[in-house]
């Protein structure tokens, strides 16, 4: 039997993965595990499909609360913004809940259970924030499309088709604003990643993918990417590819990373657990 946690590797850098990531009291399991979240404090908010719908682990693993019963048909999508905004997406209710940490609704787009054709939203998938605070929405499953939003709400403007050509989408699964402000998009059934500006418009696409999941951005500016192979690979911000690993077992749903340089990956059934793929030196490495 292997004693030693697995080790990989993204480039020059190395990871023990640490799995299962998270410690459950007795009666309450990582069933139905969805999506991931770190906020600004290094805790970790798992979305998962069911009761409690989200639960937050300190950075050691404990379970410090968890909140949402009976508020979410299908949890899919999570997001936190630089303030500590909480934005779940539910799929099939077709709307979107900004909260507090605490689980406090302070905002929600879209009607639960009132899908619309084109608009928001029918399926969406993924959240993410800007620079300015404009909430963008990957309206996946149903819409393909892009919705983005103020601060307050308001629906400001909607971009993309269904289809297969540049700005166009099958299955916007995952999004990220980087840095630079660009807009990447996991654009699963397409296998490859778009990058917009921040008025939509098509700059390039990122190929190599094998149905995309999520994306994340990393404190130097390097975007993790998720896939169905199932990797996770690592990409300078011109779509070079650095380094690529299979931290996962089947494949990660969701990624997202903390200011220690820690990763967390969110596995889907029938594995229902995070992993966290922690840093290491090269010299902790026996050769």
């Amino acid at each position: 039997m292997i004693q030693n946690p697995p080790i990989v590797c993204l480039g020059q850098r190395l990871y023990r993965i640490e799995r299962p990531f998270g410690r459950m009291p007795a009666g309450l399991s990582m069933h139905e595990v969805s999506q991931v979240a770190v906020d600004s404090a290094g805790r970790v908010f798992v979305f998962r499909r069911a009761d409690p719908p989200v639960l937050v682990f300190a950075p050691d693993g404990t379970l410090l609360r968890s909140w949402g019963e009976g508020r979410f048909a299908d949890p899919h999508g999570i997001a936190i913004t630089p303030d500590d905004r909480v934005i779940l997406v539910d799929r099939d209710a077709h709307f979107v809940s900004v909260c507090t940490t605490e689980g406090e609704e302070i905002l929600r787009l879209g009607t639960p259970h009132r899908p619309r054709h084109g608009a928001p939203f029918n399926h969406p998938s993924d959240a993410a924030v800007d620079a300015e605070g404009r909430i963008w929405v990957a309206d996946g499953y149903g819409n393909a499309r892009l919705h983005v939003f103020d601060r307050e709400g308001r629906h400001l403007e909607s971009f993309g088709t269904p289809g297969h050509g540049p700005g166009a989408f099958s299955t916007p699964h995952g999004i990220w604003i980087d840095r630079q402000g660009r807009v990447l998009v996991a654009d699963r059934e397409n296998h490859r990643v778009q990058v917009l500006d921040a008025d939509g418009r098509f700059l390039t696409e990122w190929r190599d993918l094998y149905k995309p999941m999520d994306i994340w951005e990393d404190a130097e500016g390097g975007i993790l990417v998720t896939d169905q192979i199932s990797r996770l690979s690592r990409f300078s911000p011109d779509g070079t590819l650095i380094g690529r690993c299979r931290a996962a077992i089947i494949y990660a749903h969701g990624v997202w990373g903390d200011a220690t340089g820690a990763l967390y990956l969110a596995e889907l059934p029938p594995i229902d657990r995070i992993a966290k793929l922690v840093p290491m030196p090269a010299s902790d490495l026996a050769l």
